[in-house]
């Protein structure tokens, strides 16, 4: 029986903890971008606290997502409080549309307006007197700074592991659209079937993903230091890999609370928001596929 009033719960300190993991995180990631691109010594040290980071941040979501289980499950929750975990997880995704925008809006900021400044093109075209002989394009195999910054000797091929990481992700959005039609049917047995599908498949994906950076890095000489075109593509498949790992996790917790019998056809808004999430997940890739891999 869900509660008759707006549940409010009770002070926490989670909240704190979550902000110490996620300064953690940016900390130690920072750190471990900086040594490895100046080749300085005292990785140890990021290394340390970026792990350190994650151990909290993880501690800190398995509490608190126990404790609203446990609220959900113990008929806290009414109407009204559902309306708010939609509302939440709406302006969420909103919030992560801005954060994509952005990247995408710097790299075609990089494409369609500094890089052609730089080339001469425009009323800028002052700005070529730096670098006379540079002549724009993209990929920017030659970077404007020559030596000094070295472009990729060679991009990925979109025709092999994007295209296969594409066939995979539009897939995973089959699987899971039809993991909720299980769902609202009330057939436990196929939700379990096409969500570990869906999981599965994203995880293939985060390893081809894997596969893609080992060769960029070793045989492509495409990393992060190899100039702007290096710096935005690691940018934006780089934070897409990170949201498709934890999209497949919170997938497999859902799947988890699946077996144990949580959701039923009529309350089941856990797996509405997961669901939400990979769509959009899978979204932001076809405009990667797009803009990064293919134009």
């Amino acid at each position: 029986m869900a509660a008759s009033n707006y549940y409010v719960p009770e002070s926490s300190r989670l909240p704190i903890g979550t902000s110490i993991g996620l300064i953690g995180l940016a900390a130690g990631a920072g750190g471990m971008l900086n040594h490895s691109s100046s080749g300085g010594e005292g990785w140890a040290l990021p290394h340390f606290v970026f792990f350190a980071g994650a151990l909290i941040l993880a501690s800190v979501l398995y509490n608190w997502f126990s404790k609203v289980i446990g609220e959900s499950r113990g008929g806290l929750y009414n109407a009204q409080m559902d309306r708010s975990y939609r509302w939440g997880m709406g302006w969420f995704i909103f919030s992560e549309v801005m954060f994509f925008a952005a990247f995408f809006g710097a790299l075609f900021y990089v494409r369609q307006i500094a890089g052609p400044w730089l080339s001469g093109e425009g009323d800028k075209g002052i700005s070529h007197m730096l670098w006379p002989e540079f002549v724009f394009q993209w990929p920017m195999f030659n970077n404007p700074a020559g030596a000094d910054l070295p472009g990729p000797e060679a991009v990925i091929d979109p025709w092999h592991i994007p295209l296969l990481n594409t066939v995979l992700l539009i897939s995973s959005s089959v699987t899971v659209t039809f993991a909720h039609h299980a769902l609202r049917a009330m057939d436990r047995t196929r939700v379990i079937f096409w969500l570990a599908l869906t999981v599965i498949l994203g995880a293939v994906f985060v390893y081809f993903q894997i596969v893609e950076y080992v060769e960029a890095y070793e045989e492509l000489g495409l990393t992060l230091d190899s100039g702007i075109y290096g710096s935005t593509f690691f940018m934006l498949t780089g934070f897409h890999g990170a949201h498709v790992t934890i999209g497949a996790f919170i997938l497999f917790v859902i799947w988890l609370r699946i077996i144990k019998g949580h959701f039923t056809p009529e309350q089941h808004f856990g797996f509405e928001a997961a669901a939400w999430y990979w769509h959009f997940v899978d979204m932001v890739w076809i405009g990667l596929f797009f803009f990064v891999y293919i134009l």
